[in-house]
């Protein structure tokens, strides 16, 4: 579990890190922004002591160690709390979600991250190196940039998705390929999931966007719709890709129809040419002493020269009228 703190204001930008609580808020920034982050959720104590010197409500602790959580947005007295999913993978080993949460205040912007890592190190890059607007804009700007961040990393799996998507069309009409349908409801699957994070992903930004909060200024509300409008586009992405998946899926029955409909109708023809073959054979294979052919010399090859001319006789009538 690592704690990070970054302090910016459009004259210069710090970062440090340290082990506890006390030892990372001597590095506050009263005269600009701070922003804390907490990589990992293993110490639920270093949470509640964040929570208790900055006044953060039990139940928002609550939902920033239950990693479960839905997308959401709330409001309270002196914070905003907002709880995002970020994505990576998207390949043949699935998507895997990780739950960011953050709270937004006047000056500081506290993000919980679920998995260790540095999933917002270009956040970071861009304020070291004053890169864009953010060392001159508010927390809430900082928050937005955050959330953007996390929202661009569903783009990247949804790329992946496609990717294999246009797999699928080159092998649904594949009727060697035994992994389609496992890998097809894998895809579908995941689909599923990320359509349940996206919606109430949108939700919680549009919420934002109606909240009458001095903490979201005026200026950062155009850039709140920008990321509305990026998950309107994933979601449409999602749904995109969910009927392309049912259109391969009924192109491989289709394809799976067809070839069962071959194989009957190979097995159809078999069948009815060996149906008078088959009667004849019989007939002569009942055991009654008095049969008028069986005397005859040349009746064993007659019999094999009908039975061959009445098979191909039925072989031509079928190629004639287009069944075979």
């Amino acid at each position: 579990m690592d704690l990070s703190i970054i302090g910016y204001d459009p004259v210069g930008a710090w970062s440090k890190t340290a082990d506890t609580v006390e030892g990372l808020l001597q590095y506050r920034n009263p005269g600009g922004i701070t922003w804390i982050n907490v990589n990992g959720l293993e110490r639920p104590e270093i949470i509640h002591e964040l929570a208790e010197f900055y006044h953060i409500h039990p139940l928002t602790v609550e939902d920033i160690l239950d990693t479960e959580h839905r997308p959401k947005a709330e409001e309270f007295t002196k914070y905003l709390f907002v709880i995002c999913k970020a994505m990576r993978g998207g390949d043949e080993s699935g998507t895997e979600f990780e739950q960011v949460s953050m709270v937004i205040m006047e000056n500081t912007v506290i993000t919980f991250q679920e998995v260790a890592g540095d999933s917002f190190d270009g956040i970071r890059k861009r304020i070291i190196n004053d890169a864009g607007r953010i060392r001159r804009m508010g927390a809430d700007y900082l928050s937005y940039a955050l959330m953007d961040s996390i929202i661009d990393t569903y783009f990247t799996v949804l790329d992946r998705q496609g990717n294999d998507i246009e797999q699928f069309e080159d092998r649904a009409m594949d009727e060697r390929d035994d992994n389609f349908i496992p890998d097809l409801q894998k895809v579908k699957q995941n689909l599923q999931h990320l359509r349940r994070v996206i919606w109430p992903q949108r939700e919680s930004i549009v919420m934002l966007q109606h909240l009458d909060s001095p903490l979201l200024s005026k200026e950062v509300m155009p850039f709140l719709k920008d990321l509305q409008d990026n998950l309107v586009q994933a979601v449409e992405t999602v749904e995109t890709y969910r009927e392309l998946l049912a259109g391969v899926m009924e192109i491989n029955l289709s394809s799976m129809s067809n070839r069962m409909n071959k194989v009957m109708k190979v097995l159809t023809i078999i069948s009815t040419i060996f149906i008078p073959l088959t009667f004849i054979a019989g007939v002569y294979g009942m055991n009654f002493e008095h049969m008028p052919e069986l005397p005859l010399k040349y009746a064993y090859p007659i019999t094999w020269g009908v039975m061959i001319l009445i098979a191909l006789g039925m072989l031509g009538f079928f190629k004639r009228r287009h069944w075979i």
